[in-house]
């Protein structure tokens, strides 16, 4: 059976659908693309496996594999458009609610898919679902001073700035 079919827990929205990947998905995408995209049906085409981005998934590969029963806060959801099953980026949260119930969240798109209001859509779908997990009662995000087309996004999903140093901490 496949994993895809598997999960229990997946975010639609009017243009795309939000797969969390579960570690044997997440193994795929870092080891065998063309394996993950038979699995989920996809073409990929977000941001490249590649350098510090390659680096980071397979950091929170080894951290799905070792607490797979917070895998949804762990692992990359990708983001994939509906009439095309196409992969366009990926978010995720980058580990699970801290003490003061905050989840941070980060995300990446394809450079062809910018500026159509994909993570827009996607932020906003991944914060509602996490606001109604227990213990969760804030989403924190980081960007770069000149990371501004995070930044619109961040504030589109209604995040407020709370904090600036070398980089940028937003809230919601």
């Amino acid at each position: 059976m496949s994993w895809y079919f598997m999960m229990d827990t997946y975010i639609e929205t009017e243009r795309l659908e939000l797969i969390p990947l579960t570690a044997p998905l997440l193994k795929l995408w870092v080891e065998d693309l063309s394996g993950l995209e038979a699995e989920l049906n996809c073409s990929y085409e977000a941001e490249p496996m590649e350098g510090f981005f390659l680096d980071i998934v397979k950091v929170q590969l080894e951290i799905t594999q070792n607490d797979p029963d917070n895998y949804l806060w762990h692992s990359f959801w990708l983001l994939i458009r509906k009439t095309s099953r196409t992969v366009v980026g990926a978010a995720d949260f980058k580990d699970i609610p801290n003490e003061n119930k905050e989840v941070e969240i980060g995300y990446g798109l394809g450079k062809a898919f910018e500026h159509y209001g994909y993570m827009t859509e996607a932020v906003q779908a991944m914060c509602d679902w996490a606001l109604k997990q227990k213990g969760v009662s804030h989403v924190t995000a980081e960007t770069d001073l000149d990371g501004f087309a995070s930044q619109r996004i961040l504030q589109r999903c209604g995040f407020k700035e709370v904090k600036r140093g070398e980089t940028i901490w937003w809230k919601l």
